[in-house]
This record gives C-alpha cells, sequence and structure tokens, in this order.
C-alpha cells in the first residue's frame, strides 16, 4: 500500500474549519471524555472511501490515543445508512445529495459534517449507440429510466429546464440502475440517466454515447454525516475522521491508477471501468458552508414541487454545529 500524501496547506485549512467545532462545542463535551474515558465510534460504509480508509487501518491509530474504539458496518445504499443514524445505530457515514433530504423529511436527527468538491462529470443522460437523439432537445416525448428520487433525478430536472423543456415533456421510467441497464440493452427505453461507475460501465461494455453530463447544471456532490447529538459531543473525532478521508482523497488524486485498482477490486468491475471513472472525478473534502447547505435547499425545494416528499425540509436544521 502506497503512503497518503496530503499538503500542510490542505490539513491546515480542515483543521481551521473542522477543528474550530471543538471549542465551539467545548461546553457540552462532558469532561470523563477529555480525561480519556472510553468512547466509540460507529462508522457505516458503502463501497467507497470509507472501506479504502478502514483498510489502511490509519484512524483507528489516530484515535486510540483518545479512547475511541471504531467500529464498522457495510450498507448496500444510503438510504439504508441514514435509516440506521435514525434509530441510533450508527454515528457516521457517507451519502450522495438526495437521500439526506429525504432522511430529514422522515425526521433524522442528521449533521451535515463534510462534503466533497463537485463532481458533475460523474453523472450523465446516455443513449444507445445507434440512437437518432443527438442533443438534449430530442429527449422530448422521449422513455428517460432513472432511479427516482436521486440525485440524477434533480439534474434531470434541471437540465430539461436549462433547455427550454419541461418536466412533463418526456416520459420517465423508474427504475433501479441494474434494471435499467437491462432496459438500456433490450432498447425497452431511449435514454438513461446514471452516475459513475455505471455511466462508465455503459460506456465501456454496451457502447452508450453520451448526450450530457452535470457540467453547468448540478453539482453532484457526497457527503459525511453524523447525528447531531454525537457530532456536538465529539468535535474532535469528527476532524480527525475527516482529516483521515480527505488523506485518502488527496493520495488517489496522486495515484489514480492505484485508486482505479482498489476500487476495481472493491467493486468487481473491470479496471478500464472504473479508470474511466476515476479519470473524470473530482477530488476534495470541504467543511460544511451554508452555500453547501443552500444546494441542497435547492434539490429539497425541487422534490418538494414534484411530489416526492410530503412537506417542506429545512435543510440549515441538518448544518454541523460549527456552521458559522
Amino acid at each position: 500500500m502506497s503512503k497518503i500524501n496530503t499538503s500542510r496547506d490542505r490539513r491546515a485549512f480542515l483543521k481551521l474549519s473542522l477543528g474550530a467545532a471543538a471549542a465551539a462545542s467545548a461546553a457540552i463535551v462532558p469532561a470523563s471524555f477529555a480525561q480519556g474515558a472510553p468512547r466509540t465510534l460507529r462508522i457505516g460504509n458503502q463501497k467507497g472511501y470509507l472501506n479504502l480508509l478502514k483498510g489502511r487501518g490509519t484512524l483507528e491509530k489516530r484515535l486510540a490515543p483518545l479512547n475511541v474504539s471504531v467500529s464498522w458496518t457495510e450498507f448496500a445504499a444510503g438510504p439504508v445508512q441514514l435509516e440506521a443514524l435514525n434509530v441510533g445505530s450508527i454515528d457516521f457515514g457517507d451519502v450522495g445529495e438526495a437521500p439526506p433530504i429525504f432522511a430529514q423529511a422522515a425526521g433524522a436527527p442528521l449533521a451535515y459534517v463534510a462534503a466533497t468538491v463537485t463532481r458533475p462529470q460523474s453523472e450523465a443522460v446516455l443513449v444507445p449507440p445507434q440512437s437518432p437523439i443527438r442533443s438534449v432537445a430530442d429527449l422530448k416525448g422521449k422513455r428517460i429510466a432513472l432511479n427516482k428520487g436521486s440525485n440524477v433525478h434533480y439534474f434531470l430536472v434541471k437540465l430539461l429546464r436549462q433547455h427550454g423543456l419541461q418536466y412533463r415533456d418526456v416520459n420517465l421510467v423508474f427504475l433501479a440502475p441494474a434494471d435499467a441497464r437491462a432496459a438500456f440493452e433490450r432498447a425497452s427505453i431511449d435514454a438513461w440517466v446514471i452516475w459513475d461507475p455505471f455511466f462508465a460501465a455503459a460506456e465501456k461494455s454496451l457502447g452508450a454515447r453520451l448526450i450530457a453530463d452535470a457540467s453547468g447544471v448540478v453539482g453532484n456532490r457526497a457527503y459525511y454525516f453524523s447525528s447531531q447529538t454525537y457530532a456536538a459531543k465529539n468535535p474532535d473525532v469528527i476532524r480527525i475522521l475527516i482529516d483521515e478521508l480527505d488523506k485518502v482523497d488527496q493520495w488517489g488524486k496522486q495515484n489514480k491508477d492505484q485508486l482505479a485498482s482498489e476500487l476495481a477490486q472493491l467493486w468487481g468491475l473491470p479496471k478500464p471501468v472504473v479508470d474511466a471513472a476515476v479519470g473524470r472525478q473530482q477530488f476534495g473534502t470541504q467543511p460544511i458552508t451554508r452555500a453547501i447547505l443552500g444546494e441542497q435547499q435547492q434539490i429539497a425545494d425541487t422534490f418538494l414541487d414534484l411530489g416526492l416528499i410530503p412537506k417542506h425540509v429545512d435543510v440549515l436544521k441538518a448544518a454541523p454545529p460549527n456552521l458559522a
């Protein structure tokens, strides 16, 4: 395993932004914590960067002097992770843009604690190689598959509006990625809105053609979350965890080939597919800001307009305890 390299400037940035939580929350951190009383960190992880961090063991080493033990539970998807948070089974996890909106609408006590940089090139509208569709305008009246209530659902709404089309101008077919791929192969749909690595796999193995990615349309971030209570009481643990995740991210930026090899093994995909996905990925971890939560608010408001959530969601109520 190669050493993880990260710049001093970047580490300083994260410490200033995330480490401020320790001072801000000092009044509510029990004195026993400061004296080294045992604590736990229960991480719910999907197959991705958290798995890579788990394999390195660096988080456990950093938290050992604080008498913090770490446990890991793997989940198949973000919504299941957030349900585990809601019932108190985990303290931390990673998720895309859409699941936290639904979780907050359901009353989950989540706190956004960090975000990736935007990754607009990692989601796209695809068509079969021989399709007559050449532009977004050509999607009018067509059957388009996507995962309902996902980040690409929001992306498509914004993309259509940007090109003068309405949501009702297309015929949506709500399918999970595996089912959508099968429909795409059978040509029973005209287009597919999907994210990596499914996006890259469709390009490499099916010859799928790109109509538009999310560049200039939406940001497409991933998020790290905790519960409001855990984030407030354990700011030092959260700061170290985000710092270690950023180290993995920055290592991946400098070692894309090895990153692709590790992810290919983790996902069970051919390396050329993962090479394509990694090649267009953007790297970096950021503290949560009001502007970032504003992006999430736009998604929440759009989902309310579409009838996907039952009530208005105030995303600021899921802000981290240290939000300026």
